[in-house]
């Protein structure tokens, strides 16, 4: 069932997502998906899921390992549950909790993988939304770069993967957090739009526990070349491109 503000997105291999102005999905979304990309049979945790879209993304070939899409909106959490039943799909399961109160909701140091795409903005910069839900969304009021990054030392076994996406204006912030947590960053790798671009994104990985240094970055992901979508997008957007535009 759609409300009237709600409509369907497909994702591809036959997969439609339920979103609405405010829970909505980007090419950050997308990228961040293929980063982290889950070992198959080891469950995995999206923190602040919104509508579900990384772990449908996932989900798309893989209906055996559970993904676990934690959302603190009500409105958020049910329209992943929505477009499982929709999708037939059983393995993504939706947990309206604050990633802040997970004890207990979900069991610690259990996961192979946490990912986040987290609020942007933090507390105190631009101009703040009236609307709560939408300030929730795009500012650090409901959780924090800190909280994401206990939240997922808490979840995450020994040599567990914390992946995430940021501005690079918060690539300190970020790095200093996940070290606090015993999260060691091990890869980075920034996004242009194009290559005369400056970076418009990063997307890191630690590894809970792991040893100090070590950090690889990879080449740079540039999303444009030549007027057209780069090879690497081409890729990753795979079907889902495809699905979209059918």
């Amino acid at each position: 069932m759609l409300y009237e503000f709600e409509k369907l997105e497909p994702l591809g291999d036959g997969v439609e997502i339920i979103v609405s102005e405010l829970f909505h999905f980007s090419t950050d979304t997308i990228l961040l998906a293929d980063f982290a990309r889950p070992r198959r049979n080891k469950p995995a945790v999206d923190l602040g899921s919104g509508c579900g879209t990384i772990p449908f993304l996932w989900a798309r070939r893989d209906r055996d390992t559970q993904f676990s899409a934690v959302e603190l909106q009500p409105q958020g959490a049910d329209m992943i549950r929505r477009t499982a039943e929709l999708n037939r799909i059983t393995n993504v399961i939706p947990v309206n909790a604050d990633l802040k109160l997970l004890k207990g909701v979900l069991p610690f140091g259990c996961f192979d993988l946490v990912s986040c795409n987290p609020p942007y903005k933090e507390v105190g910069t631009g101009l703040k939304n009236p609307d709560e839900e939408k300030m929730l969304a795009r500012h650090e009021e409901g959780c924090t770069v800190s909280d994401v990054c206990e939240a997922a030392k808490n979840l995450l076994q020994f040599g567990g993967r914390f992946c995430m996406c940021q501005r690079p204006d918060r690539l300190c912030d970020v790095m200093s957090e996940m070290r606090r947590f015993d999260l060691e960053p091990k890869r980075l790798r920034f996004v242009q739009q194009r290559p005369e671009k400056a970076p418009k994104l990063f997307l890191i990985e630690g590894r809970r526990g792991g040893k100090r240094g070590g950090l690889v970055t990879e080449p740079t992901l540039f999303i444009e070349e030549n007027g057209d979508f780069s090879p690497e997008m081409k890729r990753i957007y795979g079907s889902y491109k495809e699905g979209h535009d059918e």
